[in-house]
């Protein structure tokens, strides 16, 4: 429930609070008074779109805060955002709008917290219902009407056309999928038969390492010069530690030194060292002779593997030419087309496949479809009647209404379209919404139709902007009682020109404008214009500059003698306090008898309202004079 409205620099309100409570509010005023500049706010801290004149002429920001007292579901809601209720039980929505060169900046917050667009959307549908003369046109769009009903399903309609969605997005890629593959099929067997003979030539190759080449190119030099590496090694050993010709090798050298060394150690031990480097030369010259002598035994000369190695050589370079430049590239492009090739094949998928996933997929989407279909039915009846239970009051007692529900080609909001018939007059056929409703039909039906979803719907506060629009008398009684009747179950706020709606009214608030200048002062604005000064005035030797005038909003609480005096303004354009004439007479009466009549109602039910006396205050002065005289 709305507990508070606070307003700054909004549109033509420069600053306003207002408090509300329970049961039905309704704002009264002339037209262009500012009734709707209200609802907008309330519209704006929510989220709602605004224009480029939301912030008042001459502010750099506007702000607009809404303070609701919330339920459990509500507090549910804010514990999911991780924000924290306020006082354990309210909800503090602003907005900032700043003015800015390029356009305008908007910042939403829930109690302190930044919020987003979708957050606040979604806080929008929780808190408030806002009903309007706009959504006559609406009213006809085929998109809106299915949402209404859907709607109206409640959560488990809701869910079912999430999974119609779902089934709708898995189905489409699979569609996708499929029509990818017929479409490029040419073209993917043309790329399929060149991978696979790529593919196929690499793996023949068997490639492993891509130092395979290097490797190879040290072997075929090794096998084609073992006759020298033969004679050579031959050569060192002989040289390194054993001499078949006589000369000493160099162990044998090494072997004199370390033993002349070891005779000078006797008599000096700085010989020590130099012992110990000689004696570690002798042993590594052994093993090295020792290594190069098994290396000699160890070479053969092998004609068929040099072969061997030579034309894996060619092979190697050949494959680097076509796919290399080097080893590793080719390596590298031989897993890469391993998987260019499960990708063309569907990652093991055929065509069949894909058709057969795709007409399954359509399958489960139709079913789900179906479902959807006959969820919208069972709603579609009850809704008929309870909408048809809802009219009858607001005096259409023979209204026809039916939800046609015709099959359309799947979409994310199933496969029905969805059109609203109605036939106000026994006789006629049942035709479109917005082709056979009148204006004031079409107000009664949208009242109507939020009766419907007030008792299926846990939105605390209802708004209505001139619902009633377009009636008068019996009628607009009528819908007085279905606001009074909605406003015990929800808070309902309303703005009309109808004295029988504003008499029903729990909390009734007067808006106009005013103007004021330069320091604040008002003036009212009944006809007068103010006299603006001349600028150049002197005051005790100081230039005084001429007063701004601006227009505000004001809006103001009515007890009920000022409620007997705008009511009685409503019905016949004077207030109750006049004594002109007995038309004016006739108008105080009217309106005190509305106020009566409607606290009967509150206490007792329905009344019945004499419209003589409304259609005797709304006549022109002349004609109410001749009525009251006559009666």
């Amino acid at each position: 429930m709305l507990l508070s409205l606070q307003i700054e620099n909004f549109a033509l309100i420069d600053r306003l609070e207002l408090d509300f409570g329970s049961g039905l509010h309704v704002l009264t005023g002339e037209t262009g008074a500012g009734k709707s500049i209200i609802l907008d706010a309330i519209d704006a801290a929510l989220g709602g779109k605004v224009t480029s004149r939301a912030v008042r002429t001459g502010a750099e920001r506007a702000s607009v805060e809404a303070t609701f007292r919330i339920d459990p579901a509500m507090k549910n809601w804010l514990d999911i955002e991780q924000i924290d209720p306020l006082d354990g039980s309210l909800l503090v929505c602003t907005r900032e709008i700043v003015a800015s060169g390029s356009g305008q900046r908007n910042r939403s917050r829930v109690n302190g917290v930044l919020v987003n667009k979708q957050q606040m959307e979604s806080l929008r549908d929780r808190l408030v219902e806002i009903t309007a003369q706009g959504q006559t046109v609406q009213l006809g769009q085929p998109s809106l009407q299915r949402n209404w009903l859907d709607s109206y399903g409640g959560a488990t309609l809701l869910k079912q056309r999430d999974r119609v969605g779902q089934a709708l997005s898995v189905y489409q890629q699979a569609s996708q999928a499929l029509d990818k593959r017929r479409h490029s099929e040419q073209q993917r067997l043309q790329q399929l038969d060149l991978f696979e003979y790529q593919l196929r030539e690499l793996n023949v190759a068997n490639l492993s390492d891509p130092d395979e080449i290097e490797q190879l190119e040290q072997e075929r030099k090794r096998l084609g010069h073992s006759v020298e590496l033969q004679q050579q090694s031959y050569e060192a050993y002989q040289s390194l530690y054993q001499n078949e010709n006589g000369d000493d090798a160099c162990s044998d050298l090494l072997g004199k030194a370390r033993s002349l060394l070891t005779d000078m150690l006797r008599y000096d031990e700085q010989i020590q060292p130099i012992l110990d480097l000689v004696t570690s030369a002798l042993a590594q010259v052994e093993e090295a002779g020792q290594e190069i002598n098994a290396y000699g035994d160890g070479l053969e000369t092998d004609p068929q593997r040099l072969q061997e190695v030579e034309e894996r050589i060619i092979e190697l370079k050949q494959i680097c030419r076509k796919y290399g430049p080097s080893l590793a590239e080719a390596i590298g492009l031989q897993q890469s087309l391993q998987a260019e090739l499960e990708g063309l094949t569907g990652a093991g998928q055929s065509l069949e496949e894909l058709e057969q996933t795709a007409h399954d997929r359509k399958t489960e989407l139709t079913d789900v479809c179906a479902k959807l279909t006959h969820l919208r039915q069972t709603a579609a009846k009850d809704l008929e009647n309870r909408l048809v239970a809802e009219l009858k009051p607001l005096a259409m007692e023979k209204v026809q209404f039916q939800v046609g529900i015709t099959p359309v080609s799947p979409t994310s909001a199933g496969a029905d379209r969805i059109t609203y018939l109605f036939s106000p007059n026994p006789g006629e056929p049942l035709q479109s919404l917005t082709e056979t409703a009148s204006g004031g039909e079409m107000s009664r039906f949208l009242l109507a139709l939020q009766a419907c979803f007030s008792q299926v719907d846990s939105v605390g506060t209802l708004v209505f902007d001139e619902i009633d629009v377009g009636v008068s008398g019996r009628v607009a009684q009528a819908i007085a009682e279905k606001l009074h009747h909605l406003s015990r179950q929800h808070q309902v706020l309303c703005v009309t020109h109808q004295p029988i709606v504003a008499a029903m009214a729990d909390h009734h608030f007067h808006v106009d404008k005013q103007v004021i200048d330069f320091n604040g002062s008002e003036q009212a604005t009944k006809g007068k214009k103010r006299k603006a000064k001349d600028a150049s005035v002197e005051e005790n030797g100081s230039a005084v500059d001429t007063p701004e005038l601006r227009t505000v909003v004001r809006v103001s609480a009515l007890d009920r003698q000022q409620r007997r005096e705008e009511l009685a303004q409503l019905a016949g354009g004077h207030s109750s306090d006049s004594t002109n004439g007995s038309g004016e007479d006739a108008a105080s009466a009217f309106a005190e008898s509305l106020l009566a009549q409607a606290a009967s109602l509150r206490e007792n039910g329905s009344v019945q309202v004499d419209h003589s006396a409304s259609d005797t205050a709304r006549k022109p002065r002349s004609t109410r004079v001749k009525a009251a005289k006559k009666t």
